[in-house]
């Protein structure tokens, strides 16, 4: 009987491990592995260290590039003949904007015309002059009289010529032009409009709005976390999936009685002219820290069963879900206290996808 029991015993443990082991070998041969057409679509990135970023969230807008504005002010009096740009008309420097016709110009030219006149008569009287001093007729008074009589009608001469070339260069008219490229912001002429030279009012503004200027709100409680030339990532309604790249390059050491807030100034380029003034934008400032801990891209994490999980690749049928241990994160990246190693390559694309499947 104790031979039968045995022999029963042995089939049973021989059967079991039979089966186990064929269970072992199904679930290594079901191993996910990703298909090619989702191969393609992945994406990788690589664990390292690296320094510590918080963000800063911050409101603000945009206004001009305050060292790239030009408001131009009328030299003469006058009536205005012609306005040929508009509000919001790109200009180039040197374009002409408007037309004024004043008496002034024409006493400027008037100016200019009798200065060459005299200095005509004056080059002759010196000249013979000269002759005569060289003779012994003239005594050296007479001869200087003549010379600071020449030496004054040159000076009036330069002087009559400066006067035109700053009203217009010789024009009948007083022509407006542009100093520099840009945008005409703000306008305020019209045809046959009456001018003053005197008038506090310019005729227009133009700004270069390839570089404009971000003004953000920091309240007291952040002030700490602000420094000069950090980066920062703008974003609007406008736009809402494009990110533009700026850097603080001011900061007003002083806080708005009304708001109680810090304003801090942010450089940015504007090439494509999308940014335009007084439009609202979001602000996030990134401080460096003191503190370097491993990263890994906030993109691939993904949040399940109350953990963090991040999908591990060492090969397309070689893939691992780790928990990972993130002590704190911002929009670019997560830091992790244990979980992945430098080195380790995650899934920061279609990772989810990857995820369901590995543990249907």
């Amino acid at each position: 009987m104790r031979t039968i029991l045995l022999i029963v015993l042995s089939i049973f443990i021989l059967t079991n491990c039979s089966w186990r082991k064929k269970e072992e070998v199904k679930t290594e041969t079901a191993a996910f592995c990703i298909p090619d057409s989702l191969m393609n679509q992945i994406k990788l990135d690589t664990v390292s260290v690296k320094p510590v970023y918080n963000e800063l969230n911050l409101i603000g807008k945009i206004t001009f590039d305050q060292e790239k504005v030009v408001r131009i002010y009328p030299l003469v009096s006058g009536n205005v003949a012609e306005v040929r740009v508009t509000l919001g008309s790109l200009v180039k420097k040197g374009q002409v904007l408007a037309v004024i016709k004043s008496s002034e110009m024409a006493g400027a030219e008037n100016d200019v015309v009798s200065a060459r006149s005299n200095l005509a008569v004056a080059e002759k009287n010196f000249a013979a002059a000269e002759d005569m001093f060289k003779s012994g007729i003239l005594s050296d008074k007479e001869y200087t009289s003549f010379q600071k009589e020449l030496d004054k009608a040159k000076s009036e001469s330069n002087r009559a010529n400066t006067v035109l070339s700053i009203y217009g260069d010789g024009n009948k008219d007083y022509v407006v032009t542009s100093p520099i490229s840009g945008y005409i912001v703000e306008k305020f002429v019209n045809t046959n409009m009456q001018i003053r030279a005197d008038n506090s009012t310019n005729l227009f503004t133009i700004s270069d709005l390839s570089n404009v200027w971000a003004l953000a709100n920091v309240y007291e409680s952040d002030i700490a976390e602000i420094t000069e030339n950090e980066s920062v990532d703008i974003t609007t309604i406008s736009y809402p999936d494009k990110k533009f790249k700026g850097k603080i390059d001011k900061i007003y050491n002083f806080l708005d009685p009304d708001t109680k807030t810090m304003k801090i100034q942010i450089q940015l380029e504007n090439k494509d002219y999308l940014l335009k003034p007084e439009m609202f934008v979001s602000a996030i400032v990134h401080h460096k820290t003191n503190k370097e801990m491993l990263a890994i891209p906030a993109r691939s994490v993904i949040f399940d069963r109350n953990q963090y999980w991040v999908i591990v690749y060492k090969g397309k049928c070689n893939l691992k879900a780790q928990k990972v241990d993130i002590v704190t994160s911002n929009s670019e990246n997560s830091y992790v206290r244990s979980g992945v190693a430098p080195g380790d390559q995650v899934i920061t694309n279609r990772q989810l996808l990857i995820y369901n499947a590995m543990n249907q």
